[in-house]
This record gives structure tokens, sequence and C-alpha cells, in this order.
């Protein structure tokens, strides 16, 4: 028997005063919550059901960044004239994530705060060097994502928007379950001036950069100049699917791809 208050606030103030109260639980599009509830592995007091805040959806460019409200569907982003012309590395990214259904469904924002490891966006955040604008304050990528499901966000801190740098290049690369369609490697590469930004997903519990990646590159900006880079396995995912070692090849191999679709 489901037993909590329901709450639908109109505006980020009004939600972050509801979620003070600790036990209640924030939803957007509601892929990672709404499971663990049918399945009782989570009791929150309260659901704030998000989708009534108008000020946290939509797309639009502000100087040299693309900025993307937390509640803009994943169709939207594939579908935005505004991020094919200028990023169109995460128009992409945007629908080749999950099926029909949850590109309808799923939100930006609910995915990055849920920060999966086998989720697509993280990856585009940290390979962009994206900002991420909260209730509170301003985070940079490389600061926000701290571990498996863990974010800098604070319990009642909402993730709002988020902006992203465009650059020069960008291309992204992932190897998907063939059931699940989740990700169980993606590389997403950047280059904007001579800096280079590499960041892999769903091969380890939390997406990474990587390093020897970034220096080759930006040396060489060419799927060749990742010809003697391997991956190490350690601290890689291994399951059922697919073991660390395999994983970390797959990093490899989907760099290349990356740098191939980036051009």
């Amino acid at each position: 028997m489901y037993d909590f208050a329901y709450h639908k606030p109109a505006t980020v103030a009004d939600a972050v005063k509801l979620l003070a109260d600790p036990d209640a639980k924030a939803v957007s599009g509601g892929h990672t919550l709404l499971p663990a509830l049918k399945h009782r592995l989570n009791k929150p007091s309260a659901l704030v059901d998000l989708s009534g805040i108008a000020e946290m959806k939509g797309i639009k460019r502000v100087g040299n960044a693309i900025v993307i409200g937390a509640l803009t569907r994943h169709v939207e982003v594939a579908n935005s004239a505004e991020v094919k012309a200028a990023i169109p590395a995460l128009a992409y990214m945007a629908s080749h994530i999950g099926d029909v259904q949850v590109r309808n469904r799923g939100t930006m924002g609910g995915s990055v705060s849920n920060n999966d490891p086998a989720a697509d966006y993280p990856g585009a955040v940290l390979g962009l060097g994206a900002t991420i604008h909260t209730s509170k304050r301003k985070i940079a990528a490389d600061d926000f994502f701290l571990g498996m499901f863990t974010t800098a966000l604070e319990a009642d801190e909402i993730l709002t928007a988020i902006e992203f740098p465009i650059p020069d290049k960008a291309g992204y690369a992932k190897m998907k379950n063939p059931a699940s369609r989740y990700v169980m490697a993606g590389v997403f590469v950047c280059k904007t001036g001579g800096a280079v930004r590499v960041a892999v997903n769903g091969a380890a519990p939390c997406v990474f950069r990587q390093a020897d990646m970034e220096m080759a590159l930006s040396a060489n900006w060419s799927a060749e100049a990742l010809a003697g880079i391997k991956q190490d396995a350690e601290g890689l995912n291994g399951d059922i699917h697919g073991s660390a070692e395999y994983r970390a090849h797959l990093v490899g191999v989907m760099a290349k791809r990356a740098i191939a679709a980036a051009g």
C-alpha cells in the first residue's frame, strides 16, 4: 500500500520548501523512483512532482552556450534546432537514449541528478565541461559527479538547468546493452581551441575523464592518436553482460568512433 503525500509545486522556491522534509522525494520523469516505489525499495513521506515548474523547462542560446532546463525531455533535446546547430553531438546523444517511450518521458535534469553509471547525459555534461545551475548555486561539471548515484547536490537542492559551452568539435559513441539499451561503455569527446576533454560513461561506477586520451588528442586530433592508449580495467564495472576487461577494450573502440563522429 502506498502511503505518501503528493505535491505539485509551481515554482522552484515552493519545491525547495517541500523538499526540506528529509523523507520527501522529488520526481520528474520517474524512471528510477517509480520502479523503486513499486518494489518497496523507497518509502518517501511525500512526492514532490516538479513537472509543473515552467521556469525549469526549455532550451535557449545564451552567448556562446546552450542552456537547457532540467525538465526538458530527451525528445526535445534531440529535436531542438538550437542544439542541432550548436552541439550536434548532444542532440545525437539525446536521440539514442533508451527507446521512444523513455525519450518522451525522461528529463535531462532527472538523468543527471540521478547519476546512474549507465546513463548517457553525464558523459556530455563532463565531456563539454558544463555548468550545473541549481536552486542555490552553480557547480562545475568536474565537481558535480562524486560516485555511483551520488552527486554534489544537497538534500534540499534542485538542479534547475545545465549550461553547455559550445565547442569547436564534439562527438559521442556508445556500446549499449542490446536488451536494456543501457550504456556498457560510452565516450564523449570535445575540442575547444587547444583544450580537449574526453569523458567515459557506462564503463565505471561513475563517469570520469580519460586524461591519457585528452593529452594525446591535444597533440593530434585523430583516431590514430589513440592507437597506443589502453584503458586500465581496474575499477571498471564487471557483470554478466561484460567483464571489466571487455569494458576497458570498449572504451578505446568508442573513443575512436567518437573522434570519427566529431570530424
